[in-house]
C-alpha cells in the first residue's frame, strides 16, 4: 500500500517499484489505482503501465476506494498476481478524511507493506509528514523521492531518527527504471565525498556488455579506439543514469584534475552523438582523413558548426592519448588532466 501527500511522486514510484519487482526479482506484480478523487492519477498509472507492460486494476472515478482494494486482491489471486501495489488517495495537506480512508483500506486489506512516499526535497516538512503518516497508519517504510543530489540526504537521517522506520527505496531520478534500494551507508559515503563504487558496479552489471567492455579496454590501452566504439562506449554509459552522478559515485572523482567542479552538459552528448553519426564508416575508422570539405558536410549533417566538429577531432585525439597514458600509470608514468567531448 502506497501512501503520502499529493505531488511527492507516489504514482510513479507505484509504477517504479513495480518495475523493480519484476526486473530485479523476477515477479508478477497488479498496480491498483485506488486514488478516485484525481482522474489524472488514474490515467497516470494506467501510461506507466502500458510503458512497463504491466497489468493496472482500474474502476474508474465513481467507485469506493476500498472496494477497489479489495476486488483487486481477489482479481490478484484469480490471476495469479504475486504483489499487489495500491497507490492511494493523497492530497495537499493531511486531513481527516484521507486518514480515515487510509485506514480503512489498510483494515480491508492488511497489507504486508505500508510504503511512505516522501518527497526528498521539502526538506523538514517530510519528516513532519512522516511523523504523522506513521502515528496513524504505522507505515512499515519509507520510500524517498528526488534523492538525485547529495546535498538532500539529511532527510533520510531525520525521517529514520524521527520515526524509527527503515528507508527501504530512494528514486534517484524521473525514469521508471531509476528506484535503487536505499543503503545507507552507500548514502553517507556520498554524502561525505567518497564515491560509492557498488552501486556504480551494480549500474554497470545492469546496463554494461562486459565481454565488449573488455575488448573496448584493449583497443583504449593500444590507442586504438574509434569513433564506433566511442559511440557504442557513450551508449553503454548513458544507460547507466545521469554522467555527473556517475561521477560523483568515483572516489577522490570531486579532487582529480579536470573533473573537480566538471559540468557535463547532456545536450553536448547528442551534439556529439550527431556529429559523429554524420561521418562515413571510413572516417569514423580513421579520423586522418578528415579534410575541410568533409568536415563542412559533417557539420551540415549533425545541425552544427566546423568549430565544433574540429573540437570533438581535437577532443578525441586527446582522449586516446589520455586513456594510453592511465594504462601505463601502472608502470609509473604520469597521466594528465581528463578533457572529455561532453565536459
Amino acid at each position: 500500500m502506497m501512501v503520502g501527500l499529493q505531488g511527492a511522486g507516489k504514482t510513479t514510484t507505484t509504477g517504479k517499484l513495480a518495475n523493480h519487482l519484476r526486473k530485479k526479482h523476477n515477479r508478477n506484480p497488479l498496480l491498483v489505482a485506488a486514488d478516485v478523487y484525481r482522474p489524472a492519477a488514474i490515467n497516470q498509472l494506467q501510461t506507466i503501465g502500458k510503458q512497463l507492460d504491466l497489468p493496472v486494476y482500474a474502476k474508474g472515478t465513481d467507485a469506493n476506494p476500498v472496494d477497489i482494494a479489495n476486488e483487486a486482491i481477489a482479481e490478484a489471486k484469480e490471476n495469479h498476481y504475486d504483489y499487489v501495489i495500491i497507490d492511494t488517495a493523497g492530497r495537499l495537506h493531511i486531513d481527516g478524511d484521507l486518514m480515515g480512508e487510509l485506514q480503512q483500506i489498510k483494515e480491508n486489506v492488511q497489507p504486508d507493506e505500508i510504503f511512505l512516499v516522501v518527497d526528498a526535497m521539502t526538506g523538514q516538512d517530510a519528516v513532519n509528514v512522516a511523523e504523522s503518516f506513521d502515528e496513524q497508519l504505522e507505515v512499515s517504510g519509507v520510500v524517498l523521492t528526488k534523492l538525485d543530489g547529495d546535498t538532500r540526504g539529511g532527510a533520510a537521517l531525520s525521517i529514520k531518527a524521527v520515526t524509527g522506520k527503515p528507508i527501504k527505496f530512494a528514486g534517484m531520478g524521473e525514469k521508471l527504471d531509476q528506484l535503487e534500494p536505499f543503503h545507507p551507508e552507500r548514502m553517507a559515503s556520498r554524502i561525505l565525498g567518497m564515491g560509492d563504487v557498488l552501486t556504480l558496479i551494480e549500474k554497470a552489471q545492469d546496463s554494461v556488455d562486459e565481454k565488449r567492455a573488455k575488448e573496448l579496454e584493449e583497443k583504449m590501452r593500444s590507442a586504438s579506439f574509434t569513433f564506433d566504439d566511442f559511440l557504442e562506449q557513450m551508449g553503454q554509459v548513458r544507460n547507466m543514469g545521469p554522467l555527473d552522478e556517475l561521477l560523483d559515485m568515483i572516489p577522490g572523482a570531486n579532487k582529480m584534475k579536470g573533473l573537480k567542479n566538471a559540468q557535463i552538459d547532456e545536450k553536448q552528448i547528442s551534439h556529439v552523438e550527431a556529429i559523429i553519426q554524420s561521418m562515413t564508416k571510413k572516417e569514423r575508422q580513421d579520423p586522418s582523413l578528415m579534410n575541410a570539405s568533409r568536415k563542412r558536410r559533417i557539420a551540415k549533417g549533425s545541425g552544427t558548426s566546423v568549430s565544433e566538429v574540429n573540437r570533438l577531432l581535437k577532443q578525441f585525439e586527446e582522449m586516446k592519448k589520455m586513456m594510453k597514458q592511465m594504462s601505463n600509470m601502472q608502470k609509473g608514468k604520469k597521466g594528465k588532466g581528463m578533457n572529455f567531448p561532453f565536459m
